[in-house]
């Protein structure tokens, strides 16, 4: 099973969120993924609760569901200088949307299209990232409680590794197109 070995960084405060960002915006590339609390019940959605931004190093896991969508965030996701890779994305972009009317998504990445380019059909993170690195990713944590007062480990982790896994997939694929015949 995949482990993230970087650092992973809860971000609950306005201030956690302004020193994320700084990092954040030296990067030309980052994973991107959000979790939302599922509902269980028919007609009953949340906004999104975590926004995860990884570098190859340290995932970043923002608690929106405490501290909003914060603008030093919000920027970042509109930066058309750092590419924001994901997968599904139109769901996440739809789930943001509710929480900043304003948004406008640039230079986002959808790995579902990206990696047809590389002759993969499968469309999900797992499969993918399976192809590519013969290694499983668990999703176990999919449907926990991301609105808790406190995530646990196995929250943490799963949410780091899903954004993180979108970056080294991107990352993997640009290497092998430079080293193809």
């Amino acid at each position: 099973m995949e482990r993230f070995d970087g650092r992973i960084i809860v971000v609950q405060s306005e201030s956690e969120a302004e020193k994320a960002a700084a990092y954040l915006k030296k990067q030309t590339a980052i994973g991107f993924d959000t979790e939302t609390r599922p509902a269980f019940r028919k007609g009953v959605s949340h906004q999104i609760a975590l926004m995860q931004l990884s570098t190859d190093d340290t995932c970043f896991l923002f608690r929106l569901n405490i501290i909003g969508l914060p603008d030093c965030l919000a920027e970042i996701l509109v930066n058309p200088a750092i590419k924001k890779i994901g997968l599904s994305l139109k769901d996440d972009f739809s789930a943001i949307h509710k929480r900043n009317a304003a948004f406008v998504p640039s230079n986002f990445i959808e790995l579902q299209s990206f990696v047809k380019n590389y002759g993969i059909e499968d469309n999900g993170l797992q499969r993918i990232y399976g192809i590519l690195f013969e290694k499983r990713i668990s999703k176990g944590q999919r449907l926990s409680n991301w609105e808790a007062d406190v995530l646990s480990d196995a929250q943490k982790m799963y949410a780091a590794i899903d954004a993180w896994a979108c970056l080294k997939i991107y990352n993997e694929l640009k290497v092998r197109e430079k080293t193809a015949p």
